[in-house]
């Protein structure tokens, strides 16, 4: 795999900003649904951006991998890291700047990998409080 990360003096092919809103576009434009992007910048040093979106079959999935590789690769890319091609219950695709999680419906509901990275509303962060609430409604 060839990382979309310059080599010292170089210039990026793409920003983060450019290869989300490229593989967003390639998601909308083959239908898949459900597509959601988290700002991952300050969070954490594996990408700046998580994009999650569903396909409708394995089949749908497959398309969704294959054509935002195909995007990529013709705005300069190159190669990127992608998983999960031969079943395609749950591809990744990895730019290094931007990972993408292309699922069918049952598993992206399955694992629910969004929530892991979405900030706790203030009743989540204090259980106790929520704890209280109910039994105030009762």
């Amino acid at each position: 795999p060839i990382s979309t990360t310059p080599r010292l003096g170089e210039a990026p092919v793409l920003s983060a900003e450019e290869l989300k809103d490229s593989i967003l576009s390639s998601l909308e434009d083959d239908k898949a649904s459900d597509i959601v992007c988290i700002d991952l910048q300050g969070k954490t040093s594996i990408a700046d951006y998580m994009v999650v979106a569903t396909g409708s079959s394995t089949r749908h999935v497959h398309t969704l991998a294959t054509h935002i590789e195909k995007k990529l690769k013709e705005q300069g890319i190159g190669e990127v890291l992608t998983e999960g091609l031969d079943q395609c219950d749950w591809v990744l695709v990895d730019t290094f700047q931007v990972l993408v999680h292309l699922f069918r419906p049952e598993v992206r509901e399955f694992y629910h990998i969004e929530k892991m990275w979405q900030v706790p509303s203030q009743r989540d962060a204090n259980p106790m409080e929520a704890d209280a609430d109910t039994a105030a409604a009762s």
